[in-house]
């Protein structure tokens, strides 16, 4: 249930009808303060709630009630959109951010001076896998904690926050220490347990739509998170599982129109993973730019054929700068600013 306040109703005013509902109900409140008036959210069993008595409040101006199942994430509860800060990078509200670096991280050198290439390019945050999920268990899984490490010297030569994907709960607390932005992949959309433990972490979280997931499912995923306590989450989609082969995934651009109204949450786009392949980047980076979103995670390579993951969707260093070249104009024509 929403309750949109009159404009000009006071703050202890708000508080006392908060009060009242908690009370009453054993509903819990949270307030939105907007441009104008406030606008409280109660997630809990409303449907004994009489909304016409609630109407009759001289301080209140509407009363809605809300048929979707995720409450925190939902816009009608937080109609401005939410700017999620990284380390002093924000990403949403008519900013476009792009993060970017390898699959894996593979050693010092390789790290390092993918770093220095992406941030001299424009990128601004550096990501790298150091626990990886492989499809098979024969595959290069990463180097663990030590490729966290190497992320950690990466950041200290560049300035760039890291960007990273969290396997697991027990790794919560490395990642709360060395992370700065924590990665839930798409095979763990829907790890409740996992999306209950990244929820508690004072970190922001990077939310991978899963393989074969509704919108509603992601945001609830999304609600997962935030209802343990962490409400800044960031959105990612990264293609879907659909009947074509030709491509790794789909790449499902309607994602970020059909979000925009649906949540207030921030969504960056995929492009390497949606295809799969490094030469359909660029027009996929560009069309997700076209349409809304509010950054891009894009994967970069010293040398793809050498890669220990995903080399063939991986763009070059000069090729990530061509694309960063092309962003910028567009990036403007849309009327947001490239951080």
């Amino acid at each position: 249930m929403v309750i949109v306040m009159k404009p000009g109703v006071s703050q202890e005013k708000i508080q006392t009808l908060v009060a009242q509902l908690e009370q009453d109900h054993g509903v819990t409140v949270g307030i939105t303060n907007g441009v104008g008036c406030s606008i409280l959210g109660l997630v809990g069993d409303t449907a004994h709630i009489d909304m016409d008595k609630l109407s009759m409040n001289d301080d209140v101006e509407r009363v809605m009630r809300v048929q979707e199942p995720y409450k925190k994430a939902n816009r009608k509860f937080h109609p401005e959109d939410t700017v999620v800060d990284v380390c002093g990078v924000p990403i949403g509200g008519g900013r476009f951010t792009v993060i970017a670096g390898p699959c894996s991280v593979e050693s010092e050198d390789q790290i390092t001076g993918v770093a220095e290439d992406v941030k001299a390019a424009g990128a601004s945050l550096l990501r790298g896998g150091a626990f990886k999920p492989r499809t098979s268990p024969y595959s290069f899984q990463g180097m663990g904690a030590d490729g966290l490490e190497l992320l950690l010297e990466a950041k200290a030569a560049t300035g760039l926050p890291i960007v990273s994907e969290i396997m697991a709960p027990r790794y919560c607390g490395l990642f709360e220490e060395k992370v700065d932005l924590v990665q839930v992949g798409a095979r763990n959309m829907q790890n409740f347990d996992l999306l209950k433990e990244v929820g508690k972490l004072s970190k922001p979280i990077l939310l991978k739509r899963g393989l074969s997931n509704t919108y509603e499912e992601w945001i609830m995923s999304a609600e997962y998170i935030m209802a343990a306590g962490n409400e800044n989450v960031i959105l990612c989609e990264r293609g879907v599982r659909t009947f074509e082969t030709y491509t790794r995934n789909t790449l499902d651009l309607s994602a970020i129109p059909a979000i925009r109204k649906m949540s207030h949450l921030p969504i960056v786009v995929d492009p390497s993973h949606a295809a799969g392949m490094y030469w359909m980047v660029e027009p996929l980076a560009m069309a997700a730019v076209a349409v809304g979103a509010d950054g891009l995670m894009v994967e970069v390579h010293n040398d793809p054929p050498r890669a220990k993951c995903d080399g063939a969707q991986s763009l070059t260093p000069e090729k990530f700068r061509h694309l960063m070249d092309k962003l910028n104009p567009l990036v403007e024509l849309m009327g947001k600013k490239l951080v």
